[in-house]
C-alpha cells in the first residue's frame, strides 16, 4: 500500500485515496470531499480502478442519500435477469430441403375426412400440398355469384402440405367454385422464374358422399380427395 493508492474501508462503507500514513499502522485516507480519515492498516483493501469507480461510487451514493427516493437523486438502472441458453428464442433456421427433380411446380388442392369409417357425418380438413423445391406465396378463394372471398391465404414451404382449414358437409355449396393463385419462388438462391399461376378448381359436393372418391396417395397415411392445381409446370385448364 502506497501514497495515491485507492482504498476501501473493511469495517464500514467508504474509502478513498492514501493520502499518508502515521506510524506502522494507521493510514490516512481522504475521501471525495477532501477529509483525511485515520484508519488501521488492517481495515483497509487496496481496490482496482474498475472497483472503485463502480462498487465504491455506488456505495458512496447510498451512503450520503443520493440514491433514495425523494432526495433529487438518480435512482440507478435495474440489471436486467440473466438468461441462461437454453431459455432465448431459436432465431436460426435451416435452409429448406430440396429433392432431385423437385424444380418442375407441382400443387394440389386436398381435402381429408377426419373419419373415414362414418363419412356420412365426418368433418373434413382441406390442404394445400407442395410438391416441388419452391416456396408458394398462396390466396385460396371461393366465389358466390359474381364476387370472390379469400379463404386462406399465405406461404407454404417447399415440399411441405400446409393445413387450411376444417369443416362440415353444410359448408360444401360454397366450395363449389374454388380459385387458387400462386407465386413460386426460392430463398437466399438464384432460381428459373415461373409463370403466376391461376387456376379454377371445381368441386363437386358429391364426391365427399363417396367413399371410393377419396383414394391412397403419397401425401397422406390416410385416403385422400386430391385436385391438381399444377404438375410439372403444366397448368391445366379444366379439373
Amino acid at each position: 500500500m502506497k501514497i495515491g493508492d485507492k482504498v476501501r474501508f473493511l469495517s464500514e462503507v467508504g474509502g478513498g485515496r492514501v493520502a499518508g500514513f502515521q506510524g506502522r499502522d494507521i493510514v490516512l485516507v481522504e475521501d471525495e470531499d477532501g477529509f483525511q480519515v485515520p484508519m488501521r492498516t488492517a481495515d483497509v483493501v487496496v481496490i482496482g480502478q474498475e472497483d472503485y469507480d463502480t462498487k465504491h461510487m455506488v456505495e458512496v451514493k447510498r451512503e450520503k442519500g443520493e440514491t433514495k427516493s425523494g432526495t433529487g437523486g438518480a435512482t440507478p438502472p435495474e440489471e436486467e435477469p440473466e438468461t441462461e441458453p437454453a431459455d432465448r428464442p431459436i432465431t436460426f433456421k435451416a435452409p429448406a430441403e430440396e429433392r432431385r427433380g423437385g424444380d418442375k411446380l407441382s400443387a394440389y388442392l386436398a381435402f381429408v375426412p377426419i373419419d373415414l369409417k362414418e363419412l356420412s357425418d365426418t368433418r373434413f380438413e382441406s390442404y394445400l400440398v407442395n410438391d416441388c423445391n419452391y416456396y408458394l406465396r398462396y390466396v385460396y378463394m371461393t366465389a358466390e355469384g359474381n364476387s370472390w372471398q379469400v379463404r386462406s391465404q399465405g406461404e407454404v414451404e417447399p415440399n411441405t402440405k400446409l393445413f387450411i382449414e376444417e369443416f362440415g358437409r353444410d359448408q360444401l355449396g360454397s366450395l363449389e367454385r374454388s380459385c387458387i393463385q400462386l407465386l413460386a419462388y426460392k430463398r437466399d438462391k438464384y432460381f428459373l422464374r415461373k409463370p403466376a399461376v391461376d387456376q379454377l378448381v371445381t368441386i363437386d359436393p358429391v364426391k365427399f358422399y363417396k367413399l371410393h372418391t377419396f383414394r391412397e396417395n403419397q401425401f397422406f397415411e390416410q385416403p385422400a380427395l386430391i385436385y391438381t392445381i399444377i404438375e410439372n409446370d403444366r397448368q391445366f385448364v379444366k379439373l
